[in-house]
């Protein structure tokens, strides 16, 4: 398979089963470009997660750390971070465990928000002076998916307006892009006065903040996905839809490589250490796409 995508080949790149992530390429390719859709998380996974040694922002920190929020709003935000990351991505704990720990986190984090009276005028400005970054090779990727009339679901536990304006910064924000994502609610003269529902945080990405879009359902002929995660939260990314042929699984490990592998490479087909770059998604795209 290297032959066809000699991306695979890359030293980031660690496989369980060899075997069985070939088979499932080939059957995505077999099946051709009507039957294939794309389902990915934004934060670290379509953006960077770091660059020259620095941590990039997420959806959530462009705004935390942004010139519209109170230097006491800002030390809060930080706070909740430093209290609930670590929960997060604690491989001992259990997701019955982490779920209601990580509602009250982003609630929180949600409500200090709200309390800064943000424009939406100013979004725009924030994300521009913002060192918010797409991963390299981001452009190739959304053009395939475009070119070839793939839908791209993006599914982010962020925030929508912040994530969208980014894809649209990079000019990339096509017609075959659907985001569902934590959305602001602004008064008539454009303030933040709530975030609207569902809530959606690293691990309910799935059928329960779904229901009543009834995206899946319009594309129920899109049997072969490829999904895109960092995290054990975006492995149900794809649960909403009615009858998976093929699913390949691409994780993104970023933090805590050492300790964390075990079990990504138990849960996803292919794992990426430490990648900046969507290579090897699109050396698969480019396989699959091409006649």
């Amino acid at each position: 398979l290297c032959l066809q995508v000699p991306e695979l080949e890359k030293a980031t790149v660690r496989i369980r089963q060899p075997e069985r992530v070939r088979e499932i390429i080939r059957s995505l390719r077999e099946q051709g470009v009507a039957k294939l859709q794309v389902i990915s998380d934004f934060d670290m996974t379509l953006s960077r997660f770091g660059c020259n040694g620095r941590r990039c922002p997420t959806s959530h920190n462009i705004l935390d750390t942004s010139r519209v929020i109170s230097e006491d709003g800002k030390k809060k935000l930080k706070d909740l971070l430093h209290y609930y990351y670590p929960i997060e991505i604690d491989p001992n704990r259990t997701l019955e465990e982490k779920r209601p720990l990580m509602v009250e986190w982003w609630t929180k984090a949600h409500e200090l928000l709200v309390q800064q009276k943000i424009h939406k005028g100013d979004i725009a400005q924030i994300v521009r002076e913002s060192e918010a970054m797409l991963r390299d090779g981001f452009k190739e990727f959304f053009d395939q998916l475009h070119k070839n009339n793939v839908p791209l679901f993006i599914f982010s536990a962020g925030i929508g307006d912040i994530l969208e304006e980014i894809i649209r910064q990079a000019n990339v924000f096509y017609s075959n892009v659907n985001v569902v994502s934590n959305y602001m609610g602004f008064s008539d003269d454009g303030v933040l006065t709530h975030f609207k529902g569902p809530l959606i945080h690293t691990y309910n990405k799935n059928n329960t903040v779904l229901q009543g879009t009834g995206y899946f359902q319009q594309l129920s002929t899109r049997t072969s996905i490829i999904l895109l995660g960092d995290s054990m939260g975006d492995l149900t990314m794809a649960d909403g839809v009615p009858s998976v042929e093929n699913i390949l699984k691409i994780g993104f490990l970023n933090d805590k490589v050492e300790e964390r592998r075990k079990k990504y490479l138990d849960s996803y087909d292919i794992v990426l250490e430490s990648d900046e770059t969507l290579d090897v998604v699109n050396g698969i795209l480019r396989y699959i796409l091409t006649e």
